[in-house]
């Protein structure tokens, strides 16, 4: 068995390649537990191997992800523990002993999926994030075998049935069912809040939250695609740079003088333009990647099987990123901070513009940020874990996002006041005329779909080529090969086939969430225009009269 097991870990070890551990509980003669774990070592590199234990070494724990507020939560216990390292997973089996796994999970600042295993009472938990940022798939095996994993790939072929353990919940054996431990006051879809909003608070709690993610001994840098999100971002924290590296007290590991930015995109692309641009104003050492069609296309079986997806728009962005992550790789870099979740926050899609109310713009935010771990949080953890590199996300820190959906939703519209574009109290608190966070035309620039913003023809020639591979008869007899989740377009089919070969069972099928014809609305976007009826395009140029960029640029 711990062959197998072993043999399994392996399947992940591009998400930990720096240590492998694994603990053997024998229990009798034919009950036993593994706790597995490969590492990528970001805080404390020199300890912090996993499995963890808590003072009492019959709690044990392996956790994938980052407690930023670790070092506070040490001051928090009661009792005596005793620690070996830095290690931020580490305070999981030592809150474990003090504290109901509810509160645990409620306490913990960061992205998580972690299974604590308490010997004491043959009882084992599960927990996730508060959004779902860290994956954490659950299976079943023929024999009643109990597996988690991070990823899909590592248990498919082992389990009978897969499930994903949803976000904000946690797993418990002896009650054998997922249970929600995070309940924010936002999640009441009726309850539509009348605060006005504190531009100042907002700021803050942003700029908190860039600096809590800088908590690593491993060199770091900033994805910049130019847009308003990233863009933020990379401002942020160039702006704390220096402060890093002035308190960072284990000089022990490599850091740059200067903050690294990258971008990638098709030759001439938006992206690219506008991100030298942002890294010109901020100085950074900015790194821009090219790539082709051909490449893109090339690499489109890997980034399925990476990524455990073929919801078309999640692979048509999941792309570039899962290519620029290998050249990121190569210059030593182990996290980086992106922009992904600005959107689902502040209603920055293009089809918020046609939000007939702020009851219904609100709601929708809540729907968006429910659903975000099946698509931009699996692409931007998948792609860059695919090479050892960690993504952080700071417009998902808790505290942040609760204070966001705490004010009148008002003010996230688009109408005149707000000046006609997406997410402009975001763009509102960040506009400092003293101290300039970001030039003007970026700061106002216009939303793109990432899958845009690396170059339109991205899209248009990945199309072309699957016109090639796909014929009509094969869409029209799809629900003959696929009658479950049947592809409504060629793009889904060639995608759809693709991910067959890699995880060729239904219940691996099923973990994959199902196509829409619109997969960046939802059903109540296309209430709110009819047009959205009409085109089945997935891209953000699909929302007619709100989308001013041309082809050309």
């Amino acid at each position: 068995v711990r062959k197998t097991i072993n043999a399994l870990m392996k399947r992940l070890i591009h998400r930990g390649p720096d240590a492998t551990g694994l603990k053997h509980f024998q229990i009798d003669e034919k009950l036993h537990h593994f706790l597995g774990h490969q590492r990528l070592s970001i805080v404390d590199p020199y300890n912090g191997d996993q499995p963890l234990y808590g003072q009492d070494k019959n709690i044990c724990c392996v956790a994938n992800g980052e407690i930023y507020n670790h070092m506070e939560l040490r001051d928090v216990l009661k009792g005596e523990h005793t620690y070996i390292g830095r290690s931020d997973c580490l305070i999981i089996p030592h809150l474990y002993e003090e504290m109901d796994i509810k509160e645990l999970c409620n306490t913990l600042s960061g992205k998580f999926g972690a299974v604590i295993y308490d010997g004491n009472k043959e009882r084992f938990y599960v927990i996730r994030d508060h959004l779902g940022i860290i994956p954490v798939y659950i299976g079943r095996g023929q024999g009643g075998e109990f597996w988690v994993a991070s990823e899909l790939k590592a248990i498919h072929d082992v389990c009978t049935s897969v499930e994903i353990l949803l976000p904000g919940h946690y797993y418990d054996s002896t009650e054998k069912k997922q249970i929600r431990w995070y309940n924010p006051l936002y999640h009441n879809l009726e309850y539509i809040p009348e605060t006005p909003v504190d531009f100042e608070k907002l700021r803050n709690l942003l700029v908190q939250s860039v600096k809590r993610r800088l908590m690593t001994d491993v060199p770091f840098g900033v994805l910049l695609s130019g847009g308003l999100d990233s863009s933020l971002i990379a401002s942020i924290t160039s702006r704390l740079y220096d402060d890093f590296l002035k308190n960072h007290a284990y000089q022990d590991v490599v850091v740059s003088t200067k903050l690294h930015s990258f971008c990638i995109g098709l030759e001439n692309s938006p992206d690219l333009k506008a991100s030298r641009k942002v890294a010109d104003f901020l100085g950074t050492i900015h790194h821009e990647f090219t790539f082709t069609l051909e490449q893109g296309i090339d690499a489109i079986s890997e980034v399925i099987y990476y990524t455990e997806t073929f919801n078309p728009t999640t692979i048509r962005a999941s792309t570039p990123m899962w290519l620029m992550a290998r050249r990121i790789k190569s210059y030593g870099i182990k996290v980086v901070l992106t922009g992904e979740g600005s959107d689902e926050v502040f209603g920055g899609y293009l089809y918020f513009h046609k939000a007939p109310n702020k009851k219904e713009f609100h709601q929708e935010t809540i729907r968006k940020l429910a659903d975000l771990y099946k698509y931009d949080l699996l692409r931007a953890n998948k792609s860059t874990a695919s090479w050892g590199i960690e993504a952080r996300v700071p417009f998902l820190d808790k505290d942040f996002v609760e204070y966001c959906m705490s004010f009148d939703p008002y003010f996230k519209m688009i109408n005149e006041e707000h000046q006609n574009i997406e997410k402009w109290v975001l763009r509102k608190a960040f506009d400092d005329k003293t101290n300039p966070y970001l030039p003007d035309d970026i700061l106002w620039r216009q939303k793109e779909q990432f899958s845009d913003g690396v170059g339109y023809n991205w899209i248009d020639g990945l199309k072309a080529f699957i016109e090639t591979q796909v014929s009509d008869d094969d869409l029209k007899y799809a629900d003959q090969r696929f009658p479950i989740m049947t592809p409504p377009t060629k793009e889904a089919y060639y995608y759809r086939m693709i991910y067959e070969q890699h995880f060729p069972s239904m219940s691996a099928v099923c973990t994959v969430p199902q196509n829409k014809s619109i997969a960046c609305s939802t059903e109540k976007a296309v209430e709110w225009d009819e047009a959205f009826k009409k085109d089945a395009d997935e891209s953000g140029r699909a929302v007619k009269g709100v989308h001013s960029q041309s082809k050309t640029e």
